[in-house]
Order: structure tokens, then sequence, then C-alpha cells
């Protein structure tokens, strides 16, 4: 099995599900035991500085530029409740993996802390839940159709407005979104 950790997998139009249609979900981890990841492309109508308010975990006079990043995401089904920050990865707190040498994940309230406080990492983005497949699951949804992957790129991930990451990540693979079929095994 061939690892894909730090890649997008981006849902095929057969794929109705209301989480996932039309998602672009980043791989923090994937081996032999599972995967999981975060949904990028989803977001639930929540500013980061309205929920870091709310936490008391933003300085009074520090306002959070109104940008992509402050825009928090649906990172998937499982504990919605709980908050996941993924980010560059000059940055390293309590409870945070690296990914790799560019990216990390966290799930502690100390990254929270730092960017109410105006110490955020050059980039990041922040979700509640997250996506996760039991060993071979993700493999056998890729076999059946649901999934393309395509390698991470920090452009996909932090750079282009979440509306319109699932169309660029297809293009990515050179295919344009009109080209995708919701059905499978038809030629």
């Amino acid at each position: 099995m061939q690892s894909l950790k730090d890649h997008l997998l981006i849902a095929m139009p057969s794929l109705q599900d209301k989480v996932f249609k039309r998602s672009v979900t980043y791989l923090c981890e994937h081996d032999e035991e599972g995967a999981m990841g975060l949904i990028i492309n989803h977001p639930i109508g929540l500013e980061l500085d309205e929920l870091l308010r709310k936490m008391e975990l933003q300085a009074e006079d520090f306002v959070l530029p109104s940008n992509l990043a402050n825009q928090v995401l649906l990172g998937g089904p499982v504990t919605p409740d709980r908050g996941f920050v993924l980010h560059s990865g000059e940055c390293y707190y309590a409870n945070s993996r690296r990914i790799n040498d560019r990216l990390t994940v966290t799930c502690s309230k100390d990254v929270l802390d730092s960017l109410g406080q105006g110490k955020a990492p050059d980039h990041y983005l922040v979700a509640l839940g997250y996506a996760g497949w039991e060993a071979g699951q993700l493999e056998q949804e890729i076999l059946e159709g649901s999934w393309l992957t395509i390698p991470a790129t920090p452009e996909l991930l932090f750079e282009i407005p979440h509306k319109e990451r699932w169309a660029a990540a297809t293009r990515k693979l050179g295919i344009d979104t009109w080209q995708l079929s919701g059905e499978i095994g038809h030629a």
C-alpha cells in the first residue's frame, strides 16, 4: 500500500453524501491502520474571530484579518465538536503532529490562544471535526471510484477560495469538472 499522506482526496460526482459531496479532503495520516483527514472546502458559516471571542481567547485589541483563514471549516463528521488546526510547520504546540517539513496539525487549545493573540503561523486553517477511515476502507472507496487523489500544494490548502477548491483540484489533474461523470464504469 502506498501512503496518501499529504495528498488531497477529490470527491467524484457520484459521491452524494451530504458531508463529502464536492469535497476536497487533506490526508493528515494514511497507513495500514486507516486514514485521517480534514475537509478543506466546506466553511460552516462561522468566522474564527467569533469563535475565539466566544472561547475568550482573543485579545480585545486584536482583530483577525478578513481572509480565507478566518473561516471555520467542517473538517468532517467525526467529533464535530473538536477543533483541528492545519498549519505551516514553523510553529509547534502541545498535541501537534508533524505531517512533513512544511505542515503540522494541532488539536490543542494553545494554537487557538496564539491565533487570538495575533501570533499565528504563516498559513493555517481551522476545522471542526475530521474524516476518518478504517484499515482498507479508503483504498476500497478509491477502487470504487469515489475519490481521485493528487499531492497537496500550499496553494490548494491556503490560497484558493473555498468554493473554488474542488474545481481547482480537478484541474490539477488536467480535468475540467464538466468532464467528470456521476456514473461509474460506463463507457
